[in-house]
């Protein structure tokens, strides 16, 4: 989920319009169908759990609110808390065919301090784009029974120990086998789990002799005023955002959300004068980080990438987008969007400095529509998909992908103004895209 960025990096790379120097080709995007779910859609937590997570939102007002929908949030009306869980925030997709996917639901209400109630799961949905609906299968919520987390967690106490958008934000998934890995921007850590949602093991992010840490790291200490926080090298928000998986499943390519902080230089770091974010390597046999570092050029200093999937062994859909919301067609937005774009990359052709390629990319703000197939969105034939975040990106087949929003809910008002955003699910046509070398 969005974060403001530290003011740090504005005031250091400032906006840096058109930094990267690769002339990247424009691909249509058509698009073939389209579903929604509400954004206030809820499932009860697990019957072992605490009793208090049969409520979720307590802490969304900055302090603890415990009467059902007393506190409204002001763009969106919404009260808070809610009764159950709210199945939504999804940052994450993997498409399992016949209209099935994997989602993620992140860490809940945005921050470490408002989601100590809010429970972490992922979950399978059917879509039925005759009916532009969306159905929950099934979910699984993430557990922690056999104390393999490194550090004390918000049911600590409890027998079954399930883990809370307080311990882990988790922003990307992979199946890998019977196991899932999850990609965390906390740590930023590497979770792994069983298929139902048991952490096996909790890797922290180190190549060499540097560990990748960020602001809310456990194992970070807040320094006194006017000391230099020491040893954070990753933006609050800033850690694994997506993560990809080769298609032996042998290997993971965990991204980072946004630039790295250079000690040395005390700057957010610049590849060759240009900003990008580092693409890391994990074998899942070794269980280990590889000390091959691989870059990911950002259109603008600003910007930041959404999610992260391989389409064959060295080509990529990234999604990669501004902080802004709402269509700049409509007049309400007050920083409508401007760039919201799916770029495909090759991994294996790099530069000198270890920067992959773009290869092309869909504009999220001009998508064809000519059968008119978008409820909302569409004006002369062009549907845009003006979302703070989207965060969800896979191939479907070899001309079609799936995306999604992050409607970070409740919070978000990207699609009308005043009303909480929905959770939308897409099929694009990108023929050409996908067949780019």
């Amino acid at each position: 989920m969005f974060r403001s960025l530290l003011l740090a990096g504005v005031s250091l790379l400032g906006l840096m319009a058109t930094a990267n120097a690769q002339d990247v080709p424009k691909f249509e995007a058509v698009l073939k169908a389209h579903a929604q779910q509400p954004g206030a859609t809820f499932v009860d937590a697990p019957a072992d759990a605490p009793a208090e997570f049969q409520m979720s939102g307590r802490f969304t007002s900055g302090t603890r609110v415990e009467t059902l929908e007393e506190f409204k949030d002001a763009k969106t009306g919404i009260g808070m808390p809610f009764k159950g869980q709210a199945l939504q925030g999804f940052s994450g997709i993997r498409s399992l065919g016949d209209g099935r996917f994997v989602v993620l639901t992140d860490n809940g209400f945005g921050a470490k301090a408002n989601s100590a109630d809010s429970l972490l799961m992922f979950n399978t949905l059917k879509v039925d784009w005759a009916g532009h609906t969306v159905a929950r299968e099934s979910g699984v919520f993430l557990s922690d029974p056999n104390r393999v987390v490194p550090f004390p967690i918000v049911n600590e106490a409890t027998d079954t120990r399930y883990l809370t958008g307080a311990d882990f934000d988790i922003e990307s998934i992979q199946p890998v086998g019977d196991s899932y890995y999850f990609g965390d921007e906390f740590g930023p850590w590497l979770i792994k789990t069983d298929a139902k949602g048991v952490v096996t093991n909790v890797y922290k992010t180190q190549i060499g002799d540097l560990v990748y840490k960020g602001p809310d790291n456990q194992t970070v200490s807040a320094p006194n005023p006017g000391a230099e926080l020491t040893g954070v090298v990753t933006q609050r928000s800033g850690g694994f955002e997506g993560m990809a998986q080769s298609p032996d499943g042998k290997t993971l390519y965990p991204l980072l959300e946004k630039t790295f902080w250079d000690a040395d230089k005390k700057a957010f770091e610049l590849i060759d004068g240009k900003p990008a974010i580092r693409m890391l390597q994990f074998d899942v046999a070794t269980g280990a980080f590889a000390d091959k570092v691989r870059y990911y050029p950002l259109e603008d200093a600003p910007n930041s990438i959404g999610d992260f999937n391989m389409i064959d062994d060295h080509r990529a859909l990234v999604i990669e987008r501004d902080q802004n919301q709402g269509d700049a067609r409509d007049g309400w937005a007050a920083k409508p969007a401007l760039l919201k774009r799916i770029y495909l990359i090759d991994i294996d052709q790099l530069d000198a400095n270890g920067v992959v390629k773009k290869l092309g990319y869909i504009d999220l703000l001009d998508i064809k529509d000519p059968d008119g197939i978008a409820p909302r969105g569409s004006k002369d034939g062009v549907f845009t998909f003006p979302f703070d975040t989207i965060e969800n990106v896979d191939r479907v087949d070899e001309n079609t992908i799936v995306v999604a929003n992050d409607n970070n809910f409740p919070f978000d008002v990207s699609r009308e103004q005043g009303k909480q955003d929905d959770d939308e699910f897409m099929i694009l046509d990108v023929t050409d895209l996908l067949k780019a070398k």
